[in-house]
């Protein structure tokens, strides 16, 4: 059975990035385009509630929804598409998605809307801002990482944030989420530039050396290792229900 994809982005329906996605899945898969009818960037994981949200169908399984790219990754679950994806694509986004960034991100919540339903997902941004883009190598490399999750799959609660250089990468790293100045936010001025050297390598050191970044991504937050040190804690806190004393 031919796979159906399912993608969306945050920077808007006729964003190139988008199309780009779709003509290189559209040889082999069933692809259908749910994504915002305007630019969502830096939207985060914001739902729609006060409204229903509206898919305009723009062609052959093409819609546009006035909403953010979670609320496109709900409605075509859950009322457009035939049958649930067999994998959802956020992107391709015109600029870079690393470190802390990804919780700003649109299009990585996208992805992470997808992984929440349940299914397997993939963010995919170029680090290019303005001017003109490539995008062949980006949407080259997403469709050769997707055959591989139909392989193998992707482990539950976890999305695959990519990060593509601009020009033609040098490869590709596992990288881990990084860290940035707060007032700067371009690839280049990532606060973590160690050398593409064991696991100690960001996303934004791999991108900025030319190197397409592979980050896996977890919904679940926990800091689980810091269990241990808050177990001595507990008996200093109050039991639920007590009366709280301000310090004088």
């Amino acid at each position: 059975m031919t796979r159906l994809v399912l993608l969306t982005n945050d920077d808007g329906f006729a964003a190139e990035g988008l199309e780009a996605l779709a003509a290189v899945f559209e040889h082999d898969h069933e692809v259908w385009v749910v994504a915002p009818d305007a630019e969502r960037s830096a939207c985060s994981h914001s739902l729609t509630i006060q409204r229903p949200v509206r898919g305009e169908r723009k062609g052959a399984r093409r819609f546009a929804a006035d909403g953010t790219p979670a609320d496109c990754v709900n409605l075509a679950v859950s009322k457009l598409l035939p049958r649930r994806p067999d994998l959802v694509i956020s992107g391709i986004n015109r600029g870079a998605n690393l470190g802390e960034d990804v919780f700003y991100s649109g299009t990585v919540a996208g992805a992470r809307e997808a992984v929440l339903l349940g299914l397997p997902a993939i963010a995919v941004s170029l680090a290019v801002r303005s001017g003109a883009a490539d995008f062949g190598h980006a949407a080259l490399f997403a469709e050769q990482l997707a055959r591989l999750v139909f392989e193998h799959g992707l482990p539950a609660h976890t999305l695959l944030n990519v990060n593509v250089p601009p020009g033609a990468p040098r490869g590709t790293v596992l990288a881990r989420q990084g860290q940035r100045h707060a007032s700067e936010d371009s690839p280049a001025a990532w606060a973590d530039l160690q050398g593409i050297e064991g696991d100690h390598l960001s996303d934004g050191t791999a991108v900025r050396n030319g190197f397409i970044a592979l980050t896996p991504l977890q919904t679940d937050q926990t800091h689980h290792a810091m269990f241990a040190g808050l177990r001595a804690w507990e008996q200093r806190l109050r039991q639920p229900g007590s009366v709280a004393t301000r310090p004088r």
